[in-house]
């Protein structure tokens, strides 16, 4: 199915030419200069006629006066000639903008001379010369389209608010040149996690064209109150701020307005609901999806349903992982405190500092490991939860456009159902007015609801297109980050750990003159064997 031509798209317009239906362009006549012919036979004011062949051949004889005209030009006729064609070319193409501040004055001075039924009666005259060849309208078509406003709508997040594990309070400012705003800029915006939530809620409820990313948590895994967490928030909302004010739809919505023009609080002005919620949606579910013409979409739910099982269980395994990462941090800072009491009791000096230091080593090396727990959940376990949640969304906007595909097949069978009742009823013998008056109308209702939906089931897969194939971009690139961070945080926390227990080895091999060795039992052994401690790894 191809959607390169839909009537709504801004790069592809379809249809006449914007002029073709403004009788401004064709009842619009340059200023004559002194002595010079005029422009159109129109011109002379004369009195309406009654006959209809003027009229008829209106056409015919315009055409033979531009090619007399064109003539005399190409002979080198007078100057005021060259004029008169000129002001005859100016009327064919669009309205320039002192054209349009110079019609209301020949508009008035038509009804001053020859009364306003002459003036209509010239425009309906004029109505032909609008469908003229499209070669005088190609340039200002594409004037149009390059001259069309570029909407922008930017947030940006200043501050984060926090007082315990309350609600965070976000500060943002807001610049945009929609027309909707009662000014392009709004400086200091507070909104609350909870009214960010309610206004994401709104979004995913009443655009079924768009994939509403999902709102990042409150709180990370790095923990109330550090600069990490802080960081990773206001980071997190500002990348989901940027994609809302970025996307063309979103953009627009009318809640919009009140979340970012509200002074006290946000609550949403507009209730909108999913299509069908609770058991309905999901004994839906249960059955195989409608037919569907665009296999983009069709193949999309899916993939986006197998992502969405797979992040949710690997983020559960993420975060069992972590839960015995911390407990192995626990258990290694306990033996270090437990190792290190045993140097009391211990009669040989070297052994005991080797206790002293050993302990030390063995509890620092516990809390790099619960360090190395907590980075983990940072870095792999809240990424994977997002998306998993941002995965659920997706898979539930292309189960409400199967909602809405279920909804438009029943609509067109019902179009079906009401036709042949009226055929019927053609058919009866004996039809009554008010049956037949029943039947117009319900077929009228049901053909209307058939082509609202059909309209919407186009807007709805041509923009879940365009938002399915950003979608896929966009997690990707994500993933990959959060995949590359989680790599190198795991690749530091082993070196440190590892660089901790080497620098224990001396005092373990200062022991005694044996090289820490003699305890167990291994006092027989070459020399050699324990001449350097580099080679006893």
């Amino acid at each position: 199915m191809d959607y390169s031509s839909l009537p709504n798209d801004p790069d592809h317009p379809v249809g006449s030419s914007p002029w073709n239906s403004s009788p401004q362009a064709a009842t619009h006549f340059g200023t004559p200069e002194p002595g010079s012919a005029p422009s159109s036979p129109l011109a002379k004011h004369s009195a309406p006629s009654t006959d209809d062949s003027p009229r008829q051949s209106d056409d015919g004889d315009r055409q033979e006066q531009l090619d007399r005209q064109q003539q005399r030009i190409e002979d080198g006729s007078s100057a005021g000639e060259g004029s008169a064609h000129n002001t005859v070319d100016k009327s064919h193409g669009p309205p320039t903008n002192g054209q349009y501040q110079q019609q209301p004055q020949y508009a008035q001075q038509g009804k001053q001379q020859s009364g306003y039924p002459y003036n209509q009666q010239q425009q309906q005259q004029q109505q032909p010369r609008s469908n003229i060849p499209s070669r005088y309208h190609t340039g200002a078509r594409q004037n149009q389209r390059q001259n069309l406003p570029q909407y922008k709508l930017q947030a940006k997040i200043t501050s984060l608010e926090r007082t315990g594990r309350k609600d965070p309070v976000l500060r943002f400012d807001v610049h945009t040149n929609l027309p909707k705003f009662r000014t392009t800029q709004f400086r200091d915006v507070q909104r609350t996690h909870s009214e960010f939530a309610k206004f994401a809620d709104h979004l995913i409820s009443a655009n079924p064209e768009a994939f509403v990313p999902a709102l990042p948590p409150p709180l990370t895994a790095a923990g109330v109150g550090t600069a990490e967490d802080e960081a990773r928030v206001k980071a997190s909302i500002q990348r989901w701020l940027n994609y809302v004010c970025g996307n063309d739809v979103l953009m627009r919505d009318e809640e919009m307005v009140f979340f970012i023009e509200s002074d006290s609080g946000y609550s949403p002005v507009i209730r909108m609901k999913q299509p069908a919620t609770g058991v309905r949606r999901k004994v839906i579910k249960q059955f195989a999806p409608p037919p569907d013409d665009t296999p983009e979409l069709h193949d999309a739910r899916p993939i986006v349903k197998q992502f969405y099982l797979g992040t949710m269980e690997t983020g559960q395994k993420v975060d069992r992982l972590v839960k015995c990462r911390r407990a192995l941090g626990l258990a290694e800072s306990d033996l270090g405190v437990k190792l290190g009491q045993m140097h009391v009791q211990e009669t040989h000096p070297g052994l005991s500092g080797a206790y002293r230091k050993l302990g030390k080593i063995i509890q620092t090396t516990g809390d790099y490991h619960a360090a190395q727990g907590t980075a983990e959940a940072t870095t792999i376990g809240d990424p994977l939860n997002y998306h998993s949640s941002d995965a659920f969304i997706v898979k539930e906007t292309l189960t409400n456009r199967h909602i809405l595909l279920r909804d438009l097949i029943s609509a067109q069978q019902a179009t079906r159902s009401k036709l042949a009742a009226a055929d019927r009823l053609k058919a009866s013998s004996s039809v009554r007015r008010e049956k037949v008056d029943e039947a117009i109308s319900a077929l009228d209702e049901a053909t209307s609801n058939e082509t609202f939906l059909g309209q919407k089931t186009q807007r709805v897969t041509a923009n879940l297109l365009h938002e399915k194939r950003r979608w896929f971009a966009r997690t990707a690139a994500d993933l990959r980050t959060s995949i590359r961070e989680y790599v190198l945080r795991e690749i530091e926390a082993e070196r440190r750990t590892l660089a901790t227990l080497e620098s224990v080895r001396p005092d373990v091999r200062n022991i005694d003159a044996s090289g820490g060795l003699s305890r167990l039992g291994r006092e027989s052994h070459p020399p050699i064997r324990r001449s350097s401690m580099a080679s006893s790894q």
